[in-house]
């Protein structure tokens, strides 16, 4: 993957490879797409203090994340559909993060079905899911990851409908997994509370995660029923139209959540300053999920390895260059509001592409 120099090869390589159905599916996102905006424009809005004089000789950007050691605090998360940009789907993201060494999140709308995906490689992998039946459903492919090795199940809670995504709508367009959502089944996620989260904590003996957490209330509950990882996520901006940047978000949920548990936040991250902000505002992990699915589309797995090495290098070279040797030192001190300098878009992060290199 040499000819990856920075991520911006890869984000052109994507666009080249992909037709327009699924690069739109990509970039795309709810109604008027304000949220996939403002997923940009709050990392955007936050600028450095950097401090200086520190011995930055060894810097250390890995983690320790929910019993796992990460190379990075940098998670793969679920994406529907993903065979959609890359034949191998979620095995080809499996290989990619044993590889690089971190985790992934498996998406139940994807291929291959998850019992395959568990026995590739020896990374620790998420079981995400989405309701398509009744508890008893639930409960077996519950009981099914759980032998499969899975290290967690994350349920995705800001999905009780379908949104009408307008890129996709306009050209008659759905993705495999907009074709299982827009199923009569996809109505057991509408049904989905509060004791649906008690009954999985008494009955089964697996992680449990929660994506799509944005207030400190819901924070709150979560971990008082015991949830053992609170996912900050507005979906990428493909749910909710006009919901916060999740990085504004952030900070209100690690505070309700007071560190009892890990905090994951994803929405917009694409470089390495962007993990850097989520990191000092508090999270444990950040998820980046369309930079996954860009690198899925520029080369499969060893495209999604080389991301994870430049956002490595980026870490690290902005982490020295704010006085930070080890990702503990990432804290709120190191930030401070700051008015944007471009227009925010789902791309923005790769100002080079509107420049034609």
């Amino acid at each position: 993957m040499s000819q990856f120099r920075t991520l911006h090869d890869i984000a052109k390589a994507a666009r080249t490879n992909l037709s327009r159905n699924s690069w739109d599916y990509l970039i795309g996102g709810a109604d008027t797409e304000a949220s996939v905006k403002r997923n940009r424009l709050a990392l955007d809005s936050l600028a450095f203090r950097p401090r200086v004089l520190n011995d930055v000789s060894n810097v250390d950007a890995s983690t320790d994340f929910a019993g796992h050691r990460l190379r990075i605090p940098v998670v793969l998360p679920p994406i529907g559909s993903i065979q959609g940009f890359e034949s191998g789907g979620g095995a080809s993201v499996a290989q990619a993060a044993e590889t690089f060494g971190t985790m992934m999140i498996l998406s139940s709308v994807c291929l291959p079905d998850f019992e395959t995906v568990a026995r590739v490689g020896s990374a620790p992998k998420i079981f995400q899911l989405y309701l398509m039946g009744d508890r008893d459903w639930m409960d077996d492919h519950i009981e099914r990851a759980i032998a499969a090795g899975y290290a967690g199940f994350c349920l995705t809670v800001d999905t009780a409908v379908y949104t009408r995504r307008e890129r996709d709508i306009s050209k008659g367009f759905t993705p495999a997994s907009g074709r299982q959502a827009g199923g009569g089944d996809f109505m057991a996620q509408s049904k989905m509370t509060w004791d649906t989260v008690a009954h999985i904590k008494r009955k089964h003996a697996i992680a449990l995660w929660l994506k799509g957490i944005n207030t400190a209330e819901d924070a709150r509950r979560a971990v008082d029923l015991g949830v053992d990882v609170v996912y900050v996520s507005n979906h990428g901006g493909r749910q909710l139209d006009h919901s916060r940047g999740c990085i504004d978000a952030l900070p209100e949920v690690a505070a309700a959540v007071d560190r009892r548990v890990p905090v994951v936040v994803d929405g917009g991250f694409m470089r390495g300053t962007d993990i850097i902000k989520g990191l000092a505002r508090g999270a444990s992990a950040v998820g980046t999920g369309r930079l996954e699915a860009l690198a899925m589309a520029a080369g499969g797995a060893p495209a999604v390895v080389r991301a994870l090495e430049l956002l490595e290098i980026e870490i690290r070279t902005n982490m020295a260059l704010l006085g930070a040797r080890s990702v503990e030192e990432l804290t709120p001190a190191l930030l401070e509001s700051a008015p944007p300098i471009v227009m925010p878009h789902v791309l923005s992060a790769f100002p080079l592409l509107d420049e034609g290199y």
